[in-house]
């Protein structure tokens, strides 16, 4: 087997067989969990048929997967996985923005922010849009908050490029689509003539379909395309939708894009109880709105526990009552006021239990969208410990959503289902509900197999859907049979047949005669670390992580951790030993600790505190002594590293790499540096004299401006730079005595040092108390990382006068900017936010800043974490190398005249990455508003 797959790939290294990449991608989102054989990752289309021709003739099976968001067991195998995100991420917008062509690898949010300058937007709005993929969304005919069923993937496709499991390949927009079909695949086309006759041909089957689509419906395969399409190959461009990977693979589609709206106005309705919540919803939906979420007595309860609750609800004595999130979206600014009127307009009959305010305020909006959104955090996270989240869907004609909601509640509390919050897109008949339970135990697997009995019976009773928007994997392939009966599952069987005669891809899914497929092979989730215990392995952080591309993710980090322990109490020892022996590089090394994973996370993990954690215990009694030592004299290290750098710089590079290459095989790759010839000469002492007069705010430079000298030598680098713009703006500075011997904590902190982070944070919350006089005075830092590495030495300060620390972009943006005078502006700039710089929350400043110094500011489409991390960068540069690649390419096709960001290490690894020289902002800022010499000389000479 592992021969004829390498064969299929150009890089047979792309064939991984190793536990840990084996483990790492068996997870999924759902709650089951099957471990493949072999994971290979797929390099383009051509590839992936040649695995599908080697998967069928050597009899194993083959399941894609991409962005892995899946909640019902579609994308697990115990067979041949293939990663079909890594490489299949090309977009291209097609006439004007009226359509897009999009490969299987790219995100909703991706694609989304390619189509914004064109006032676009993708039809399908799914909640998981951050990471959920176009090849999941056509997989699972992915609808979402706003869509319904009129701009899903089924109603958006225009076409696709599919590969077929014989490895044929058609591009069903090609004008001889249908004709290439026939020609090669001419069973695969007579068949889809003969099963659209059939269908069409019995009544029963055309009213149980019709009725079936006129809903939300991802429950077996999309069988309207039987009746809405004549020609073999639109059939079968719309069977793929849907059809979970079961059919072949979707190499590339071409969507229908539709109008982004510009104007967004949102209220919350609170009503007395479920019934009044969905009696009203004729009437608001007639109103014109978007968007009606439905949150039940329960999820508003959970949603009094979450930050920045809106008032409405944080003042609510919640009893039976239920809400509606309701939201208006238009084009334009009149017609907003039109349906915001007419909504407004039938409120007082509507019985509610708290007054509304519609809002556009984007500030208010988001914490109404938070109280929606934080439900499944809330309750996935506050779980008891080893227990899984499982989320379910189901659809039902609205007028039987409130009796519908009402019996499951009474299901809930029949099988003892604590927590089990009802909250969904009540516009389309669409809710969501979670149990949350070990499903393991015969007790428990008993209890679930009983409910789920009776919620089908539910449902169905209803004239329902058991799937809406998840898909029906494994979870309601038992049920497909029971709700569109034995002829249309006939012919669901037969399509399965038509396109993979082996049955070798995704078996198991969709279409499975195992009626209890459902309670097997259900995920175990052993608690490993309290920081990461609540991960429901959703996958949202992996878009954000720079590692994603090189070694793991957060959620294969967390995940390979559980397998670690459960091969442990499972007496494996082997296992967790071989699993164990690859994780040190490849889950903690290179994990960049940069917390953006944190940003993505609906249960608020951040990854890194658990890696800080697996350093520090790793970390012998001599490091922490060493780095202790440092602490105590950081003035004399930090002079000693940037006189070090000054020296090799003039050096030929050779001369120095050379035996630090030696060096580092000796002592560690992750211990010793790697020089590059890139890096500049170290910079200057961050003492200053005390000001004479009475400062307005405490200066903190960061140590790496010693470390690490500015880009360009003779330019003064970011303290002299910002130094000089507050004596421009007439603010003072008081920059603490001590300062060279001062540092925020974080290279301790990241590197899992304690006695040396305790000694630094000790130094330094000294010096800043005084200097701050008890926290009087704001403390500025320059350096982004360094500002969040403050805050959380200011964070564990028990003192009772509490420090303020803001970056300098923030206190540039706010005091210095406004009052410059006219000046002249560079043409363009490349900005790099940070990902400090959006853990706290600047990066408006971080642009206002920029658009002060350029006419024209562009972040690159694929920004993200650079991955340097403070010495990261320069202990394993491929890190940052795989996390800049893409941005890297989109920077040297911009064509900018300026290069910059916020934080000085973050700046090596963009020049490294790029060619470009990067500088902080406010270096940028200081050259463009710096007065002309004969503006300065005249000054000079009017004084007295």
């Amino acid at each position: 087997m592992l021969v004829a797959l390498r064969a299929a790939v150009s890089d047979p290294a792309q064939v991984k067989t190793r536990a840990i990449d084996l483990h790492a991608n068996a997870h999924d989102a759902s709650h089951f969990l099957l471990v493949p054989r072999v994971v290979v990752v797929a390099g383009n289309a051509d590839e992936v048929g040649r695995l599908l021709r080697a998967s069928a003739a050597q009899g194993v099976p083959l399941t894609l997967r991409s962005g892995g968001t899946s909640l019902s067991g579609q994308a697990l195998t115990d067979g041949v996985l293939v990663d079909v995100r890594r490489n299949f991420k090309a977009v291209e917008v097609l006439d004007g923005g009226a359509r897009v062509r999009v490969q299987p690898g790219v995100t909703v949010r991706a694609l989304n922010a390619r189509l914004a300058k064109y006032g676009r937007k993708f039809g399908p709005d799914p909640a998981s849009e951050s990471a959920c993929t176009i090849g999941g969304v056509v997989a699972n005919n992915s609808s979402g908050m706003a869509c319904g069923t009129v701009d899903n993937a089924y109603q958006t496709l225009d076409s696709v490029t599919v590969v077929l499991p014989s490895g044929t390949v058609i591009d069903t927009g090609a004008t001889d689509a249908d004709a290439r079909l026939r020609a090669l695949e001419p069973a695969l086309h007579d068949g889809l003539l003969r099963l659209a006759k059939r269908v069409k041909g019995n009544p029963a089957s055309v009213a149980t379909i019709r009725h079936q689509f006129s809903m939300k419906n991802t429950m077996g395969y999309g069988l309207n395309s039987l009746l809405d399409f004549d020609r073999p190959v639109d059939i079968l461009a719309h069977l793929i939708v849907g059809s979970e990977g079961t059919l072949g693979f979707v190499a590339e589609a071409v969507f229908r894009t539709i109008a982004r709206p510009t104007h967004t106005s949102t209220g919350l309705l609170v009503f007395p109880d479920l019934e009044a919540a969905n009696a009203a919803l004729p009437a608001l939906v007639a109103t014109g709105a978007a968007t009606l979420e439905l949150m039940d007595a329960l999820s508003l309860k959970v949603g009094q526990g979450l930050d920045d609750v809106p008032p409405v609800v944080r003042d609510l004595q919640v009893e039976n009552h239920a809400a509606l999130l309701m939201e208006y979206q238009t084009e334009s600014l009149e017609r907003l006021e039109e349906l915001q009127h007419a909504g407004t307009g039938i409120l007082p009959g509507l019985g509610l239990s708290a007054p509304v305010e519609f809002t556009a305020d984007s500030a208010a909006r988001a914490q109404l969208w938070h109280l929606r959104k934080g439900l499944y955090a809330s309750v996935a996270g506050a779980r008891p410990q080893g227990t899984t989240a499982l989320l379910e869907d189901v659809v039902v004609p609205v007028d039987a959503l409130g009796r519908t909601c009402v019996e499951l509640i009474r299901l809930f509390d029949r099988y003892q289902y604590r927590n089990s919050v009802i909250f969904g897109h009540a516009k389309d008949g669409n809710i969501h509900f979670m149990l949350t339970d070990g499903f393991t135990g015969k007790t428990e697997l008993e209890r679930y197999s009983a409910f789920t009995e009776d919620m089908v019976d539910l449902v169905l009773g209803e004239g329902g859907s058991l799937k809406a928007e998840h898909g029906t994997g494994r979870v309601m392939a038992p049920y497909v049979r029971r709700q569109y009966g034995d002829e249309l599952y006939d012919v669901m069987r037969s399509l399965k047949v038509l396109f993979d005669p082996a049955g070798m891809l995704n078996p198991g899914v969709l279409i499975n005669d195992d009626p209890e497929v459902h309670l097997r092979d259900i995920k175990l989730v052993p608690p490993v670390a309290e920081v990461v215990d609540a991960c429901v392995s959703c996958g949202y952080c992996e878009p954000v992580c720079p590692s994603r591309d090189l070694t793991l993710t957060p959620r294969q980090r967390i995940v390979t951790l559980r397998a670690i322990e459960q091969a442990r109490r499972d007496g494996d020892l082997a296992l967790a030993a071989e699993i164990e022996k690859d994780y040190a590089y490849e889950g903690v090394e290179t994990c960049a600790v940069d917390g953006m994973c944190q940003t993505a996370c609906p249960v608020n993990i951040n990854t890194g505190t658990m890696m800080k954690q697996l350093r520090r215990g790793a970390a012998g009694w001599l490091a922490n002594g060493v780095w202790n030592l440092a602490a105590g004299n950081w003035g004399a290290v930090t002079r000693g590293a940037g006189l070090a750098l000054t020296v090799v710089r003039k050096v030929p590079t050779p001369v120095v790499t050379v035996p630090n290459v030696l060096g580092r095989v000796v002592l560690g790759a992750d211990t010793l540096p790697l020089y590059s010839g890139e890096l500049p000469g170290g910079g200057g002492s961050r003492t200053r004299p005390e000001p004479s007069l009475a400062p307005e705010a405490v200066y903190f430079p960061a140590c790496v401006q010693t470390m690490f000298g500015p880009a360009t030598e003779g330019t003064p680098g970011v303290q002299v730079s910002f130094e000089q713009l507050c004596d421009r703006a007439g603010i003072t500075l008081l920059v603490p005595p001590g300062i060279d011997g001062l540092c925020c904590g974080t290279p301790w902190s990241s590197k899992g040092m304690q006695a040396g982070e305790a000694t630094m944070r000790s130094k330094t919350l000294a010096a800043l108390h005084t200097a701050t006089r008890g926290g009087d005075l704001v403390i500025v830092c320059d350096a982004s990382s360094c500002t969040e590495g403050l805050r959380q030495t200011i964070a564990a300060d028990p003192s009772p006068h509490p420090l303020r620390v803001i970056d300098a972009v923030e206190f540039a943006a706010e005091r210095i900017l406004p009052g410059l005078p006219e000046y002249r502006k560079i043409e363009s700039l490349a900005l790099h936010p940070t990902c400090s710089s959006t853990r706290l929350g600047i990066n408006d400043s971080l642009q206002a800043l920029a658009g002060g110094i350029a006419e024209t500011v562009s972040v690159p489409e694929n920004w993200g974490c650079c991955g340097f991390a403070g010495d990261r960068g320069m202990l394993h540069p491929e890190l940052t190398e795989s996390a800049t690649r893409a941005q890297a390419a989109d920077v040297a096709a911009m064509g900018a005249t300026a290069f910059a960001s916020c934080n000085r290490t973050c700046e090596l690894g963009l020049t490294r990455a790029t060619g470009k020289e990067y500088r902080h902002l406010l270096e940028l800022l200081e050259e463009v508003t710096k007065p002309a010499p004969a503006a300065v000389a005249a000054v000079s000479s009017a004084q007295p």
